[in-house]
């Protein structure tokens, strides 16, 4: 890097750094914020960005390392042996009843089976990690990213119900024990001048540079789970709850081993009731799996454990007025109403937009324009409207009538009729007919420079819309050919800001097949039919004869991907300009193959295939259990078939064409056996 753009770099970091400190000052030491939290969130993120990308740039004002407007200790990081993962959310009856079904299906149960789960209040505090080794207290980790925390022990220690050493006999050699650190609403009323909320208090305090004014802040901690252990002998959550207690540790008083989804419901509907008699904010209710065999069964999924669930409060709602009703087109021609609403607080948050869902939720409710409606905002989920007072409809109100054209470009729009249900989706579609509408093809757009798609820093949805408006960008194949002049000419860019566009756009050009294939934005091909088909594929070449109608039967051998994502390709591919932009794009780009996720399983370079019902063991589960150990599951009999695993009732084609092509066929009993040994 040139030493002139390294000082435009440091000039630009510099300038937010002391106003992100201006903007601190006047939140925490004068208590009289300056701009909102929306702002200095988004200035924040600039900055930390900012000292990734660039190692050179420090500060001992920068809030990596500071506090409202005092400066905090430098913690190291460290890395958890077990990551804090999150939880997936419930929000309603149906979602807990998917939940106990996906378990049911996963560890293929009876339905008629008793699920006993742990119900545990979610504090809404700071998670915490303690390492306890021969009984001693010795480290204390925040959480961090979930993979890495910041030693935090010296602060944790002086948390009164956190232990510093345990004496009793069946106290594990090694574990570390989880929970939450949190300020008590009564105790709060006492420093509350000196922070926004409870979390806020307790999340500052933590990361106090001095743990001799961490110990002046009246912090707590409860236990709830644990990461890794050796020497545990216990069988159920609720088992380990009963121990830590014991063991010294608080626990929640309001824990309850509940069975059955309707008995999880009335749980939640109790304790929803007196929430706010609670000293301690909580937002939900954890459900775990009582017991522990079944949690190492159904394992982990991408982000979060599959045999647990957070199941949330009713969010904050209020109410406002529908000011218009405006039509969104989405990259895959859906049509999305959206209520523009008088902005309201909802949270803490000023909302003037709520999603109307569609057509169909639109007539249901009997939604107009001029409406007074209860909008409700649900954690991270967009606001949506909930309920019309129709006591208060104007007299001179119209019904609203859904547009049968495209607002973007005038195509005709339609709904899909689903085989399987024999119903039409609630969801309108544009059918883009002559591929004319600029909603999808921008959408599109800013679909395959996003963050999980080509991640090009700096091209986010807005210089997407300026750079189509100004024709810099119609096709994908565009970015890597833009006028970097003209841009330089424009409105907030400049030498600096070019360059680093520059560099973040030859960066992308290096991507995974995986990463690509979702990026070009097929309608039902998200990242989960990516991989699938990145790992069949094999390279890019294999993809892009696709084009082919001949080659995309070939699509029908893969485990996962069905009649609906093949039509999906078909559709991609009978568009020429796709086929045009997909060319363009593999002479630019630098496609890499699939990369095998394990390397040195007990299964490695062996298939596997399971026809049959298996024995107290779903094939889900099954199938896991190889790719676990590094095996390769394929879906059809073929001479790259090492093994044939047959259940009860298997299919006979499959066994006969199996002994024709000398393939080894094993009983379950035969394949579980050849798991342990190799395990």
């Amino acid at each position: 890097m040139k030493s002139n753009d390294s000082k435009l770099i440091k000039k630009d970091y510099l300038k937010k750094i002391n106003l992100i400190n201006r903007y601190n000052k006047a939140y925490y030491k004068n208590s009289k914020p300056i701009i909102t939290d929306f702002e200095y969130d988004n200035l924040k993120i600039e900055i930390l960005d900012l000292e990734k990308k660039y190692n050179f740039l420090k500060s001992d004002k920068s809030p990596s390392l500071t506090v409202g407007f005092k400066p905090s200790k430098i913690f190291n990081k460290v890395k958890h042996k077990i990551p804090m993962l999150s939880l997936g959310n419930a929000f309603n009856k149906e979602d807990l009843i998917n939940f106990e079904k996906k378990i049911c299906n996963f560890l293929s149960l009876k339905k008629n089976t008793i699920i006993e789960y742990s119900a545990e209040p979610k504090i809404d505090g700071i998670s915490a990690s303690l390492l306890y080794r021969n009984g001693k207290f010795i480290q204390g980790l925040s959480r961090g990213d979930g993979i890495e925390g910041e030693d935090i022990t010296e602060n944790l220690k002086t948390i009164k119900d956190i232990p510093k050493y345990i004496f009793n006999k069946n106290f594990p050699e090694e574990i570390d024990i989880r929970g939450e650190v949190y300020i008590g609403n009564k105790d709060f009323n006492s420093i509350k001048d000196k922070f926004a909320n409870p979390r806020n208090a307790a999340s500052g305090s933590l990361r106090q540079k001095n743990s001799d004014e961490t110990s002046k802040i009246p912090l707590r901690f409860i236990a709830y789970t644990y990461g890794f252990s050796k020497k545990l002998n216990i069988n159920t959550q609720s088992e380990f709850l009963k121990n830590l207690e014991i063991w010294g540790f608080r626990v929640n008083k309001y824990n309850n081993i509940i069975k059955g989804i309707n008995n999880l419901m009335q749980n939640h509907k109790n304790l929803e009731e007196k929430r706010n008699k609670i000293d301690f904010d909580i937002d939900g209710i954890v459900y775990k799996i009582n017991k522990f065999d079944l949690q190492r069964r159904l394992g982990f999924a991408t982000n979060s454990p599959r045999w647990a669930i957070a199941h949330k409060f009713s969010a904050n709602s209020s109410v406002s007025e529908i000011l218009n009703i405006e039509i969104q087109v989405g990259r895959t021609g859906a049509l999305t109403p959206v209520a523009k609403i008088k902005p309201v607080n909802i949270g803490g948050v000023v909302v003037s937009n709520a999603t109307l869902h569609n057509e169909d939720e639109i007539i249901r409710k009997d939604i107009r324009i001029g409406d007074t409606v209860k909008v409700e905002r649900a954690g991270d989920v967009i606001p949506h409207v909930i309920s019309v007072d129709k006591t208060k409809r104007k007299t001179d109100s119209k019904k609203y009538f859904f547009p049968e054209k495209c607002p973007s470009c005038g195509s005709n729009t339609a709904k899909d009729f689903n085989e399987a249900t024999k119903k039409h989706d609630a969801v309108r579609r544009c059918l883009n007919e002559e591929f004319k509408c600029e909603k999808i093809a921008i959408e599109s757009l800013k679909h395959f420079v996003s963050k999980e798609a080509l991640n090009i820093d700096g091209f986010g949805k807005k210089i997407v819309e300026k750079f189509w408006e100004i024709n810099l960008v119609k096709f994908p194949q565009d970015i890597f050919s833009l006028n970097f002049e003209k841009i330089k000419k424009l409105d907030g860019w400049g030498e600096l800001s070019v360059n680093n566009l520059k560099y973040s756009i030859e960066k992308s050009k290096k991507i995974s097949l995986e990463r690509f294939i979702f990026a070009l934005g097929i309608r039902h091909i998200g990242k989960e039919n990516a991989r699938l088909l990145s790992q069949h594929l094999k390279n890019v070449e294999s993809f892009c004869r696709l084009s082919k109608e001949s080659n995309i039967e070939v699509l029908l051998n893969i485990d996962g991907i069905g009649e609906t994502q093949i039509k999906s390709i078909r559709n991609f591919f009978s568009n020429k300009f796709n086929i045009s932009a997909l060319e363009k794009l593999n002479k630019i780009m630098k496609i890499s193959g699939a990369a095998l996720s394990k390397k040195d399983g007990i299964l490695k370079n062996k298939t596997f295939m399971f026809t049959g019902k298996l024995n107290e063991i779903s094939r889900a589960e099954a199938k896991s259990l190889v790719e676990q150990n590094s095996g390769k599951i394929i879906s059809n009999v073929n001479n790259k078939l090492n093994f044939l695993v047959v259940g009860e009732k298997p299919t006979n084609k499959k066994v006969i064409k199996a002994k024709e092509l000398k393939i080894k066929i094993l009983t379950q009993d035969e394949w579980t056996k050849m798991l342990n040994k190799t395990s």
